[in-house]
């Protein structure tokens, strides 16, 4: 696989916010990008803006990004695997906000599932960035049968975008996803959807409508044409977050109604104290540290080590397998933040495997 980034070739499929976003951070990375859209308008858009270099597919490619709506993922990345002729050490991912759907069913070393926590309610290709990404969270979804490389050579071209990758569990994304971003969502729509009710009687409400209204339902203003299928694809744990907000919501009728002021600052106060605990944008750590972990040659390794990282919150700034000669064992190389390199060496080792550290 190619490590020489000026002659490196991509395709990017679908080429709306996200889509354009990552073509024009891959050809700020080098990359020849090539595009494919159903939309022959947006193509010439695209080719036109300079965000893609040429239209079509490009079997030589070593990195294809799937960004279609998510009912077509799965069919798109089965029919670019399917390909013949493509380059052997291909990698392909995708964008999906939900991942466990396409992971199911897709079964092949080459795919390996992707989700760039990131957005705007800019519309296509109008909103898109080559730094999108910069700060973000860009989750990976390894499983048994991931190719080590490939993994290794998705960390890194997810690094040179500027994001963090975090492994997670196909099952594992959706559930958390439904709490962070597809609730949300709904929620902020919710709202927006009463107060125009709302605003039909009473003309002022919208103009009452300041910072803090405003902020809550910000992402309501994004591309509603993407909702209904996510929420299809993940309508279980959305159902599940759904009824739990509820509950809550519920109980905070009840504080009211039956005038509990103190368990009603109670919960404002744990929120308001939450929410200023929440980290900031995702940031590239100043210090490193080497993690080498002897690994043997099964399946799953790969996957299991990086969720351990995940699970602790370390992120992994970049990847490495160092094969041994004699086969059968490798060594599994994270470089992570200095200041959590120790947290992650006693967790690995709790878990039955080797850990020296090295500080860069």
């Amino acid at each position: 696989m190619t490590t020489d980034v000026t002659s490196r070739r991509a395709v990017v499929v679908g080429l709306g916010l996200i889509g354009g976003s990552v073509a024009l951070a891959l050809g700020e990375q080098g990359f020849t990008v090539f595009g494919i859209d159903r939309d022959e308008d947006r193509l010439r858009l695209a080719l036109d803006r300079g965000v893609i270099a040429a239209i079509g597919d490009d079997l030589a490619a070593e990195i294809v990004v799937v960004c279609v709506p998510a009912g077509s993922v799965g069919p798109a990345v089965l029919e670019i695997l399917a390909r013949g002729g493509r380059n052997p050490s291909v990698i392909v991912t995708d964008v999906c906000g939900v991942k466990r759907p396409i992971v199911d069913s897709i079964d092949d070393p080459r795919f390996i599932g992707g989700h760039p926590m990131a957005g705007s309610e800019q519309l296509g290709l109008d909103g898109a960035r080559a730094d999108m990404f910069v700060g973000a969270t860009w989750v990976l979804t390894p499983t048994a049968t991931t190719d080590p490389a490939r993994y290794a050579q998705l960390v890194a071209m997810v690094t040179r975008m500027g994001a963090l990758a975090l492994a997670l569990d196909a099952a594992d994304h959706d559930r958390l996803v439904a709490m962070v971003s597809h609730v949300p969502h709904l929620v902020a729509a919710t709202l927006m959807h009463r107060a125009t009710i709302g605003a039909a009687s009473d003309g002022a409400l919208l103009q009452l409508a300041a910072g803090g209204f405003r902020d809550m339902t910000r992402v309501a203003a994004g591309d509603p044409a993407i909702w209904p299928r996510i929420c299809q694809a993940n309508a279980s744990a959305i159902d599940a977050t759904l009824a739990e907000v509820i509950a809550d919501l519920q109980e905070l009728r009840s504080m009211i109604a039956e005038d509990r002021l103190d368990d009603l600052q109670g919960f404002l106060a744990g929120s308001s104290a939450a929410r200023r605990a929440l980290p900031a944008k995702t940031v590239q750590p100043t210090a490193l540290a080497t993690c080498r972990i002897p690994v043997p040659d099964r399946p799953g390794v790969l996957a299991e080590v990086t969720r351990i990282a995940s699970d602790l919150g370390v992120n992994v700034v970049d990847l490495q397998i160092a094969h041994s000669v004699e086969g059968g064992l490798g060594v599994l190389q994270l470089t992570v933040d200095a200041a959590r390199a120790h947290d992650l060496a006693t967790a690995v080792v709790a878990r039955e495997y080797r850990c020296s550290i090295e500080v860069l």
